[in-house]
């Protein structure tokens, strides 16, 4: 069965970013996106990927979950069809959209929704944000990893919004990145 993984960019004191939404204060590294795209060439959006010489498959995702703000950029910057148009685009929101073939709308029960995702086959599937969406399904999460950028942002959006009660979750490793990132990794339940 596939897996939902959310990986996902946060500051060291938790924040995915600022109050406002923006994650631009998080450092670029070109080392780090390289580190980060060689893993996982999927995570680049489209736009960037001639620009950083990113030209690989998909490895371990042909699906990515997103929320409605988390796709906004792609939106302000004109691109109508979503920033990963290589990959199955699924929006949650209760809102409309601009009508394109490349990005499909979940609403209504985004935990069922989510979960016959799951039940497809394929390759695991990213959750890419944001908090609000990760707070509804957290308990459809297998895997989080966490890309933690060396900047105190002191305030803004956390990594998770809306728990209803404590989970427990295991660290299975932690890997430091070119540019002070650290990209841990924690699972939810054993792998299989």
């Amino acid at each position: 069965m596939r897996e939902l993984v959310y990986h996902v960019a946060t500051s060291l004191d938790g924040f995915i970013a600022d109050a406002a939404g923006d994650f631009s204060q998080f450092p670029q590294d070109r080392e780090t996106l390289a580190a980060l795209f060689d893993r996982y060439p999927e995570t680049c959006p489209a736009h960037l990927r001639e620009a950083l010489g990113v030209t690989g498959a998909p490895r371990r995702f042909d699906t990515v979950v997103m929320g409605r703000r988390t796709h906004a950029p792609a939106l302000d910057a004109g691109l109508v069809g979503g920033a990963y148009p290589h990959l199955r685009q699924v929006v949650v929101t209760h809102r409309d959209l601009p009508a394109s073939s490349d990005v499909e709308v979940v609403g209504g029960d985004v935990r069922a929704g989510v979960a016959d995702l799951l039940a497809e086959p394929g390759k695991d599937v990213w959750l890419c944000g944001g908090a609000d969406l990760a707070g509804q399904l957290v308990d459809l999460v297998d895997e989080i990893q966490v890309k933690v950028n060396p900047i105190l942002l002191g305030d803004g959006i956390p990594l998770f919004r809306g728990l209803d009660r404590p989970r427990d979750v295991h660290a299975v490793a932690v890997e430091p990145l070119p540019g002070g990132v650290m990209l841990v990794t924690y699972r939810t339940r054993p792998r299989g």
